[in-house]
This record gives structure tokens, sequence and C-alpha cells, in this order.
């Protein structure tokens, strides 16, 4: 059980709701952004990729709150959203000027990596739709308050496009607050976003604003040190098990600090190579912490998204099940298994997850 006080399914048209810039992901497969002659076409985003995962493998109402420039990029990303069963009645549509002088939509090219070379992401997203919105651009109380969501979701990746999507961020989480709704937020840094207007110190100004309204905040310990200022003695730039007690010292500065937060989530990832990486996670509720089962030497696939797959899995559990324990297990299975598929959002099942927490191997399932 959790202090979460999570409002009634029955109240409410969406399970979770999230905001965020969706790109049009172009994937080389297994060869190289630079000498490629074609490339595969997904969806994907920090903040959408956890509603998604919500929607495809948690069963839960999901919508996404975002922008786009209203020509064939932007429909096709339209479509895309709408194969994946989240609802796009709340994305915003910007009039295209024809060439992409004023406004346009975002590309991602993204090749997976393999063994000792890492993987490449290329982002192609200025003057993005989504990167324009401002304070005032999306009712927020017909959201929450008409409409009603359960949870909103949303992410340091969009609060720092430009200096208007942090503000949009805390407008946002305030009238989530006002209506009830649980706010989770992925602090997710990202240095190349941040250092075209103010850098570091612009980060950790917005961020701190924005953990004053969070219920449950997500993020690793580079995370937690650059977007709020928290340094984690000893750790390296892997968090392994070894740094596991120096970790949950900076989260019990943090929760001091923040007395607002309920619950914060990381994954734990030791990278060894591209392709096998260490992975499990752990979750601090109500002044608890809880682990997850390790997986040593997992097999990857595409680590982009996996991330976020545990933030959807994680979220499942608290708002369904109310069970940390299980919310961080459902987390860590998920992201494992985002990670043996291609593309940003999640291909796993309900089932598949329930038998990876159940302690299930890889044998053919007949």
């Amino acid at each position: 059980m959790s202090s979460l006080d999570i409002r009634p399914a029955e109240s409410c048209q969406y399970d979770i709701v999230s905001l965020g810039e969706i790109m049009l992901r172009l994937d080389p497969g297994e060869g190289r952004i630079r000498t490629t002659r074609q490339f595969r076409a997904w969806e994907g985003g920090g903040e959408y990729n956890v509603a998604r995962g919500l929607r495809r493998c948690f069963g839960q109402r999901a919508a996404v709150v975002t922008a786009f420039a209203k020509n064939e990029i932007g429909l096709l990303l339209e479509d895309l959203i709408l194969q994946g069963g989240v609802d796009t009645s709340q994305i915003k549509w910007a009039d295209y000027d024809g060439i992409g002088r004023t406004v346009r939509n975002g590309l991602n090219f993204t090749e997976r990596g393999f063994g000792i070379r890492g993987a490449v992401g290329c982002s192609d997203r200025g003057l993005t739709a989504a990167s324009q919105l401002k304070p005032g651009d999306i009712d927020w109380d017909h959201i929450f308050g008409t409409l009603g969501s359960r949870w909103f979701h949303t992410g340091g990746i969009f609060a720092a496009l430009s200096e208007t999507t942090g503000p949009v961020v805390i407008e946002a989480a305030q009238a989530a607050k006002k209506h009830g709704t649980i706010v989770s937020y992925d602090l997710n840094y990202r240095p190349s976003l941040w250092k075209g207007f103010g850098g570091l110190d612009r980060c950790r100004e917005i961020n701190r604003e924005i953990a004053k309204t969070v219920d449950v905040m997500i993020g690793n310990e580079e995370d937690f040190t650059a977007c709020l200022g928290f340094e984690v003695e000893g750790a390296d730039e892997n968090l392994t098990d070894l740094d596991v007690d120096s970790f949950q010292k900076m989260i019990a500065k943090a929760v001091a600090t923040y007395p607002n937060f309920k619950a914060t989530a990381t994954t734990l990832r030791g990278v060894r190579t591209a392709t096998v990486n260490d992975w499990g996670a752990m979750c601090w509720v109500d002044g608890n912490f809880h682990t997850a089962t390790h997986r040593g030497g997992l097999e990857i696939m595409d680590r982009v998204g996996g991330g976020d797959s545990f933030a959807s899995g994680f979220i499942y559990g608290m708002m369904e099940l109310d069970d940390p324990q299980l919310a961080v297990e459902y987390g860590a299975a998920h992201g494992a298994l985002a990670m043996t598929t291609p593309g940003d959002t999640t291909m796993a099942s309900l089932t598949e997850v329930e038998k990876l927490v159940a302690g299930a191997g890889a044998r053919v399932d007949r």
C-alpha cells in the first residue's frame, strides 16, 4: 500500500495523460546513419513512450498532449500514435508554412549500436511545434477537470526544449494537482538540450520549480545530480549494486528537500557493451526502499526507450496494484522486455511481463 490518493477510474476519461514532444524516429536497422540507404520509421518521445506503454502493454486509457505542424509528416505521426491506441484528441495542430521556416515536426535518427560500438542519436528538432508550446495554449482545466485523468506524466526532455516549455510543465502540473491527479516526472537530463538557453544553471532553476509539484519523481543518479543538485558520493557513471547505498542517501536528501515526493524510482544499469547490460531498478515509497530483481548480462537489441518502459510498468504497479515492490518489479521487467525489440516503444504484453516477474525464462512458448 502507498499514500498515493489516486482518483477512481470511473470518475475519469483517462488513466494517463502525457505531455511531451513526439518525433519521427528514423532507424537504419543493423546499419549506420552515415552509410544507410534506407530507414524504418517509428514514432517516439520520452514522455509519450510512457503513455503508449501503459496503453499497449497494460491496457490503460491513455492520451497525449503535444503539438504538430499540420503536414504529411505530422499526419504520419498521428497515424502511428493511433496505431498505438493513444488518444490524439488533445494534440494541438499548427499551420505549416510549406517549408518549415517557422514551424516543423521533429526527426530523430537513431542507430542501435552493437558490442563495443555504442548507440548513436542525431536529432533534428529545431522550431518544432511542440517546442513552441507556451503557457495558455492548452486548457488544462478541461483535461484534468472536465475530462479527468488519474495520472499525469511529463519530463525533463520536454521541459528542456525551449524557454517556454518548462513553464508549460509547471502550468500543467499545477492544474493536475488542483484536480487531484497524480503527477510523475522523469528528470531525463540531456545536456545538449539545455546548452542553448542557460545550461546547467537554467536546468536546475526550472527543474527545482517543477519538483515542487511532483508526487512521483523518476531519474537516475546523473539526473538527480544535474537537475536538482544532489550529489552521489562515490558513484561512477554506471550506478551498480555496489553504489546503491550512496544512491539511497541521495534520495533521502531529495525527499527531505521536497516533502511532496511520495515516491521516487530509478533504473540501475551497468553497461558492459552496447548489447550486454546489467539491469535492475529501485524505488522509494513512503519512507521504504524496494529493489527489483537484478538481471546481469541482459542482452539488448535496442536500448532506447528502456527507461520509459520501466516508468510505465512502475506507474501501472502503483496505480493498479498499489504495491511498491510489485511496481518496481513490473517496471524492471517491462523495461528489460522493451529492450529486446527495435524502436522506442514497447512490443511486450502484460502476460510476458507477469511471467518475467514470476521468474520465467526464455524457453519457447508454444
